[in-house]
């Protein structure tokens, strides 16, 4: 057996690892990077990036349909689905590269394909290797949670590690779950021409504001999706191209494939934590806020940490810990500022509390500021006028922001920066956007912010009036 000594160890080559990995090998340390199966992770390989580049396939495909709407007249869409999964692909294999071994070797890092397990605190086995570090990290991230309902294991399913190797349409795809991995994917499939049935044993986006997911939801139902609420299942049976899904309420519903999106969970059964002393439970590694594990030479973040179950999540993770594992200086995650996106049509963004959150917490002294996409000169000249953009405001800063739209994950970039900044609302109507934008909705809500204390304000009134009479 190979022993090896380095500064740190990095067990998983997801987001959150290889950012960890190239940010301490570019600095000068000593970096093994551990990774049993693709380099990229399941962002890559089986999530973010698959998935985006199938809803892109979809939106074309409904583009094309909805055109008359713009006086272009043509043949209707019709979407040859391996084709769409050789695009998918072909997006990922561009990407690829950025994530290859190849590529963190050259920065130096040793990089070793094996899974890795703990011997002992600070020493971790893989295949015919032995690492000693001063500092690991663990980025395993996570998987579909598959949950264990009654005849699931005896028929074919998909989860996201699957689907996208799938090259035959399904002709009804059932989905068990309506969160955002189960909504997405319901939209793309109905676009791309498939029957499409969600199965939610609860409300469907139910972690979302209610308003900007009744706005998504009735959104895919009218383009023809069924979605079930209140269905939890009970059994499944059948046969590959033919299952059937039964739920506890009695309710049963049949389609030729089905795909389970019920959540994840983190990776943690291969890591042997117990010898390395880690505590960890159901929803994944115990961590501080410093992203210390109960072993304070190992750290842990992105997915296997619980929490916040995103990629740019992970990779924020990686920049917290470099400054403590690097250079021994204090370092926090927090949550506040980081936001979330779903990639329906139109899309939910939220960052910070939601108006349920805030007026719970805050009551009577929170403000909300609206502003209706309906109102933006952008939005009306391409037809996406559905949505609203809800700014909640607490002594003048922003606190939470939920946008429902057009583009509403690109324009939730700009309320990061000013929930991570802590600016104010008159910061960002001092803001001056381009005419005619949909970035133009952000300033507009700081507007409505203002324009009570503006228009409706007798003070000012008074003032202005005072002030006309005197000035030459």
């Amino acid at each position: 057996m190979e022993h090896i000594r380095c500064d740190l160890l990095v067990i998983g080559a997801g987001s959150g690892g290889l950012s960890v990995t190239a940010g301490a090998s570019q600095m000068g340390a000593d970096v093994v990077l551990l990774e049993g199966h693709e380099m990229g992770g399941d962002c890559l390989n089986y999530g973010c990036v698959p998935s985006k580049a199938l809803i892109a396939a979809a939106k074309a495909a409904q583009a094309h349909g909805s055109a008359a709407a713009f006086g272009v007249h043509g043949e209707p869409a019709r979407a040859d689905y391996a084709a769409v999964m050789d695009h998918v692909h072909d997006v990922i294999a561009t990407i690829a590269p950025v994530d290859s071994q190849e590529r963190f070797e050259g920065f130096g890092v040793r990089v070793i394909r094996e899974y890795g397990r703990f011997v002992s605190a600070d020493e971790v086995e893989a295949g015919g290797h032995r690492i000693k570090a001063r500092r690991v990290v663990i980025a395993t991230g996570s998987a579909p949670l598959v949950p264990p309902i009654p005849g699931l294991e005896r028929v074919p399913f998909l989860t996201n590690e699957t689907l996208f190797q799938n090259r035959d349409k399904p002709e009804h795809l059932l989905i068990l779950g309506g969160g955002p991995i189960g909504i997405e994917m319901a939209q793309a499939h109905i676009r791309l021409g498939c029957k499409v049935t969600v199965i939610e044993g609860a409300s469907a986006l139910n972690r979302d504001d209610p308003e900007a997911a009744a706005l998504v939801l009735e959104t895919l139902q009218g383009e023809g999706v069924e979605i079930a609420e209140g269905a939890m299942a009970a059994g499944v049976s059948g046969e590959a191209g033919n299952i059937t899904v039964d739920t506890q309420d009695g309710r049963s519903f049949t389609g030729s494939h089905l795909l389970v999106a019920l959540g994840r969970a983190p990776n943690v059964e291969r890591l042997n934590l117990e010898a390395a002393g880690i505590s960890y439970a159901k929803a994944g590694i115990s961590v501080d806020a410093a992203l210390r594990t109960s072993n304070k030479k190992v750290y842990a973040i992105g997915d296997v940490a619980g929490g916040l179950q995103f990629t740019h999540v992970a990779g924020y993770h990686a920049g917290v810990i470099i400054r403590s594992a690097l250079f021994g200086l204090p370092s926090k995650a927090g949550s506040a500022h980081i936001p979330r996106a779903t990639y329906t049509d139109p899309e939910i963004a939220q960052i910070g509390l939601t108006e349920a959150e805030a007026r719970a917490a805050h009551g009577d002294a929170l403000e909300i500021a609206r502003f209706g996409l309906a109102h933006n000169d952008r939005a009306i000249a391409e037809r996406k006028t559905a949505g609203f953009i809800k700014v909640m405001v607490l002594k003048g800063r922003p606190i939470g922001v939920t946008i429902a739209g057009h583009q509403a994950g690109e324009q939730i970039n700009f309320w990061a920066l000013a929930l991570a900044n802590r600016l104010k609302m008159g910061q960002i109507a001092a803001t001056v956007s381009p005419y005619p934008t949909f970035g133009e909705v952000n300033k507009r809500a700081a507007g409505a912010y203002f324009s009570p204390r503006l228009f409706e304000s007798r003070m000012v009134t008074r003032l202005v009036r005072f002030v006309q009479r005197w000035i030459p």
